[in-house]
């Protein structure tokens, strides 16, 4: 089942973002279960927040995994949250 997670960062969160930036890489290369995923950006240009679309077997997990991010773990986030999501239009790659 796929999920996603919408995130916007805390402000003036960039310099933790960049510290944090590779074990949230690193995790997420560990785990395996992001189909796509991103940062959000704010007028600048710099990064502001995330949208991941991701695999889990249920909401429970779904919520764990995105609980054990490192970037949740930082406090990065102002704001979060991970919900149930089905491609319909235009889907990116024949994976999702």
């Amino acid at each position: 089942m796929l999920f996603v997670v919408i995130a916007t960062d805390k402000p003036g969160a960039l310099e933790l973002r960049m510290q944090t930036r590779e074990a949230h890489f690193a995790y997420a290369r560990e785990t395996g279960v992001i189909k796509i995923g991103g940062p959000f950006l704010d007028p600048d240009g710099e990064m502001a927040g995330s949208l991941i679309i991701f695999e889990a077997d249920d909401i429970a997990s779904a919520k764990s995994w995105h609980a054990n991010d490192p970037y949740v773990k930082a406090g990065l986030f102002a704001q979060s949250e991970v919900r149930p999501w089905k491609p319909t239009f235009n889907p990116v790659g024949a994976e999702l």
